[in-house]
């Protein structure tokens, strides 16, 4: 990465190119399917969305482009000390790059100022790459989800302990 990258929180104009990235990521995986934010209406809408208390969104843009994002947020049922981690896509030519990892440790550095003791977060099978940086910051498999996200279409579930 040349050039240099910055990482700020989401914002209306934002909206169109991060569910862009979102869209074609899990189409690029084989994994746009029903009970995914492929088909979930509040993709496009993140800035609003991410306006709610205890959340936040991150893009990562570079001279004016995004390049991806992540966010947390207080998900229904998952009580007040648990948040998730969500909607994590990058582009392409930037996966590997150290991007992902420094947008996670940015939503974890979040939950733990907003006063959150566990992430939780769900994924599929088809986005390994991911899965992988998860488990290497702590996460561990659930056998069942936590939670009403109403993303049925998500068969992998993790959680972690944030430290204060």
């Amino acid at each position: 990465m040349d050039q240099k990258i910055t990482i700020r929180p989401v914002t209306p104009a934002d909206n169109a190119a991060i569910a862009h990235i979102i869209r074609t990521t899990l189409l690029e995986f084989g994994a746009a399917r029903p009970g995914t934010v492929y088909y979930d209406e509040s993709t496009d809408r993140l800035s609003e969305i991410f306006s709610a208390s205890g959340s936040v969104y991150y893009i990562a843009e570079q001279e004016g482009v995004i390049l991806g994002g992540a966010g947390i947020y207080p998900t229904d049922g998952l009580g007040t000390a648990t948040c998730e981690l969500v909607k994590m896509y990058l582009l392409p030519h930037v996966r590997g790059m150290g991007l992902g990892r420094m947008l996670m440790e940015m939503c974890i550095s979040f939950a733990i100022a907003a006063g959150y003791e566990q992430i939780y977060l769900e994924t599929m099978p088809e986005l390994s790459q991911a899965i992988g940086l998860y488990e290497k910051v702590g996460f561990e498999r659930l056998s069942k989800p936590l939670g009403a996200s109403g993303h049925f279409g998500c068969g992998i579930w993790m959680k972690m302990k944030v430290k204060k």
